[in-house]
């Protein structure tokens, strides 16, 4: 078995897609992992893969022109989600992997998607689940604190890489504004000007000291929110359980209204 290890990101996964069709070693005998820590396993050949962000565009422009947009948006969601999680039945990469083969083989290839009694598409569907759910509760309770310099500027802590969603989200929703989605899990950020695209920065060396800096408008609006939050809560029928339910906990940190019960906790 030769197995590709790559990075964990969509340009890494489609990249090793890349190299492992190109080494015409035979799909059956290929295997992709993202996975950083994985178990060395006797008798396998193990090929580092260098992300290739040409590479990955060259699979990105094969997967949409002859799968659809449909098919290679599933495959980035899939792409983007956590991959750890116990559920899974296989490395998500090699479930990309495996589910573009598949399709590519078939003449209405983009179908695949509805073989769930497949294990790679049944991982796939998994994975799109993940993120999109992530995605769907921070587009609800995700919060914007205006900068002293007019930026919006926003901090959250997901599992799966769910900024690309976000982005395009509020690029869409506030063009006129200037604003930065900071994710701390995956140290990236979405930076958008207004008028303007969205882009994708490496934030690992961002400054999250200076995003403390609120004008004088956020702290007053601040203190409006928690004061309204704190006064239409019913004593009678405080429920700590099904508030977890309706915004889990993790994410308190990034709400301006639960921030402060998170630390209490």
């Amino acid at each position: 078995m030769h197995v590709f290890q790559c990075e964990d990101s969509i340009d890494g996964i489609l990249t090793a897609v890349y190299d492992a069709w190109a080494s015409r070693l035979g799909h059956k005998n290929i295997r992709i992992s993202c996975l950083p820590n994985e178990d060395i396993a006797l008798f396998c050949d193990y090929i580092t893969v260098n992300t290739d962000y040409g590479k990955s565009q060259k699979v990105s422009h094969t997967l949409i022109t002859r799968l659809g947009a449909h098919f290679y948006e599933t495959i980035c969601r899939a792409a983007m989600a956590d991959g750890s999680h116990r559920s899974l039945s296989m490395d998500k990469a090699n479930a990309v992997y495996q589910a573009i083969v598949m399709a590519l083989a078939l003449p209405e290839g983009a179908k695949v998607l509805d073989f769930l009694g497949e294990p790679c598409i049944a991982c796939i569907f998994e994975l799109c689940r993940q993120t999109s759910n992530e995605a769907h509760h921070l587009l609800e309770f995700l919060r914007f604190s205006e900068l002293k310099n007019g930026i919006l500027f926003s901090q959250i802590h997901p599992k799966n890489d769910v900024l690309p969603i976000l982005a395009a989200h509020f690029t869409d929703r506030l063009p006129l504004e200037s604003f930065i989605l900071y994710d701390a899990t995956h140290k990236t950020a979405a930076v958008h000007r207004a008028r303007k695209s969205y882009l994708i920065a490496d934030a690992s060396s961002l400054n999250i000291e200076l995003a403390k800096a609120h004008s004088s408008n956020e702290e007053t609006f601040r203190r409006l929110w928690q004061a309204f939050f704190d006064t239409i809560a019913v004593e009678e029928r405080y429920n700590p359980k099904l508030q977890m339910q309706n915004i889990p906990k993790r994410f308190w940190a990034d709400t301006v209204e639960l921030h402060d019960k998170f630390y209490k906790i």
